[in-house]
């Protein structure tokens, strides 16, 4: 049985496909249309899942959609009715994606893909939580979501056990902790849904005593946060119920600063709102999640929700609740639930045993040395075809003499971070490294931090971490201090906290990137090589060879290994 998964009209459209119980391809439409977090139907990744089984859509038998579309209008139209008039131009201007699409999801799908089976709309957090507990490496484990909003919820917890999933509890729209993220993202002049990371990053810079910062207390004048968990929002402060900008005029009086332009300095107030945010959002989901564990006898939590990618929160969850073992879904936003939504389908509606654990995220699309020679040849580009060995040892050396790599291996990673399969390498020692990937590889910011990849066994060397390591490491989802003896040895990889975004490099689920940083060991002394996303700022990560050579070009990578191949670029 084949069940296919959708998530559109919003952002990180996706596809997903199940077999039989199965995962067997995944992607978000973005790696094929180029446009980072596109929010169309994702026609492309669907021709990829249905090609990658050498299958057509009269071979589906459901259609699973991440969310109930006639639910989410009534929370809009209820929205809109509550803030009138001031909402009136905010949701006339909706109106047409929802008369044109959002409503028309069926219609959309029996004309694009010629269906005519069954389409079934799983809730938004249910599928959230779908895609966190019933591919988990848990039998029973406490769930939690947590995002902007879905239909009308923004967080939920509840328990899964075998295949059967409750969510006990919910808060609703308007008071969501990924729309406070969200709020402040906008305010300190980043975009929303698509920058809250950066602001995760910045805020290492801000001042983390909460005593300390005034900022600290003044956000807290517009959060109400009760003992287990629960908050409400003061709205005075926030516009978004009936206005396309988040921050309200209040909160800019509060904060005491206009909203930050794009092209305005980031000041060292910006980096104090930042961490005062972070601090927030810490406290309050750690009392939700203590709650939860009294509220569900048991060891195991899973996570999923766009705020769930809060790597810096995930590292501390284990020090700081009874839990003892987590499981994070690697595209924990919305690209994750069109993931949810077949597990959901298969497991809990149609009532079939569990029989797949989601190991590694390398679900999308790959292409054969045949077809990557093919590309070379026809673009007349030279190149060196290496076995493996040779592979990881001239990459290795490459890497330690400072030379920056594409790496284009196996299959596409699904979810936000590239875990070595589209990844560019560059060497951890160099105390230039970081600087020299922001300003002249990636085009970004320069407070941004670059992940250290650790072959799994020597996480503990490195990192102040969380034992047994959970397998969330695997995916770049936790952050954990780097072991202060260690720090001035790794200056690319050791943010300005002193921590890093772990990647535990498994060895039977990556062999070859594992032997690449062995290969490097040997050289340097160091299990450690820095990863980041093989693309230049604002576009997504690469998915084909084709991509891969020009995105090389344009950023001005020293080499790109690419399947067998490797390739000598311009130095500079």
């Amino acid at each position: 049985m084949y069940i296919l998964g959708l998530s559109c009209f919003y952002h990180d459209s996706s596809a997903a496909l199940l077999r039989d119980g199965k995962i067997v391809a995944a992607a978000e439409e973005e790696r094929f249309t180029r446009k980072k977090h596109d929010s169309s139907f994702p026609l492309s990744a669907i021709n990829y899942c249905l090609s990658s089984q050498g299958i057509t859509i009269n071979d589906i038998a459901y259609i699973g959609f991440y969310e109930k579309p006639f639910l989410k209008f009534e929370r809009l139209l209820s929205q809109y009715l509550e803030t009138f008039p001031k909402g009136l131009w905010s949701f006339v201007s909706t109106l047409p994606i929802w008369f044109s699409q959002k409503l028309r999801l069926i219609k959309i799908v029996r004309k694009k893909l010629k269906y005519k089976g069954s389409v079934l709309f799983v809730p938004h957090h249910l599928a959230h939580a779908a895609s966190a507990f019933l591919i988990s490496p848990f039998q029973k484990a406490a769930i939690l979501t947590i995002d902007g909003v879905g239909e009308w919820s923004t967080t939920t917890y509840g328990i899964g056990e075998e295949n059967e999933i409750k969510l006990l509890k919910h808060l609703a729209f308007p008071h969501s902790l990924g729309l406070l993220y969200s709020a402040i993202t906008a305010y300190l002049g980043f975009r929303v849904n698509n920058c809250e990371y950066k602001v995760m990053g910045l805020s290492a810079y801000g001042e983390s005593d909460k005593d300390k910062n005034q900022y600290y207390k003044k956000l807290k004048n517009t959060i109400d946060i009760k003992a287990d968990g629960s908050f409400c929002l003061d709205m005075d402060y926030f516009s978004y119920c009936f206005a396309q900008k988040m921050p309200s005029k209040k909160l800019c009086q509060l904060l005491g600063l206009p909203i930050r332009k794009a092209s305005e300095e980031l000041t060292q107030s910006h980096k104090d709102i930042a961490a005062a945010l972070q601090t927030i959002t810490e406290e309050v989901i750690m009392k939700i999640i203590n709650h939860l564990h009294k509220e569900v006898a048991c060891e195991n939590l899973v996570l999923a929700g766009g705020v769930a990618l809060n790597s810096v929160c995930n590292g501390k969850i284990l020090k700081n609740a009874p839990f003892k073992n987590i499981w994070i879904q690697p595209n924990a936003s919305d690209g994750g639930t069109s993931i949810g939504a077949i597990s959901y389908i298969y497991n809990s509606l149609l009532g079939n045993a569990r029989n797949y654990q989601m190991e590694d995220a390398f679900l999308g699309p790959s292409f054969s040395n045949e077809e990557i020679k093919t590309f070379l040849d026809k673009e007349k580009i030279s190149y060196q075809f290496l076995g493996d060995s040779e592979l990881v040892e001239i990459g290795a050396k490459l890497i330690f003499e400072n030379k920056i790599i594409g790496w284009f291996q196996g299959r596409m990673e699904w979810g936000p971070r590239a875990l070595g399969n589209r990844s560019i390498l560059a060497n951890p020692l160099n105390p230039e490294m970081k600087d020299i990937l922001n300003s002249r590889i990636k085009h970004r910011e320069s407070f941004r931090p670059f992940a250290p990849a650790v072959c799994e066994e020597s996480v503990s060397t490195y990192f102040e971490c969380d034992s047994p390591l959970p397998e969330a490491a695997r995916y770049m989802l936790l952050v954990y201090p780097i072991k202060e003896a260690w720090r001035s040895d790794l200056p690319a990889v050791t943010h300005f906290d002193g921590t890093g975004r772990l990647q535990a490099v498994n060895k039977d689920r990556n062999p070859l990137f594992y032997r690449l940083i062995e290969e490097f060991k040997a050289l340097s002394g160091f299990s450690v090589i820095l990863n980041t996303s093989f693309n230049t700022n604002n576009e997504p990560i690469v998915c084909t060879p084709s991509e891969a050579w020009n995105c090389a070009k344009r950023a001005g990578l020293n080499y790109l290994a690419i399947g067998n191949f490797l390739i000598k670029l311009d130095e500079k």
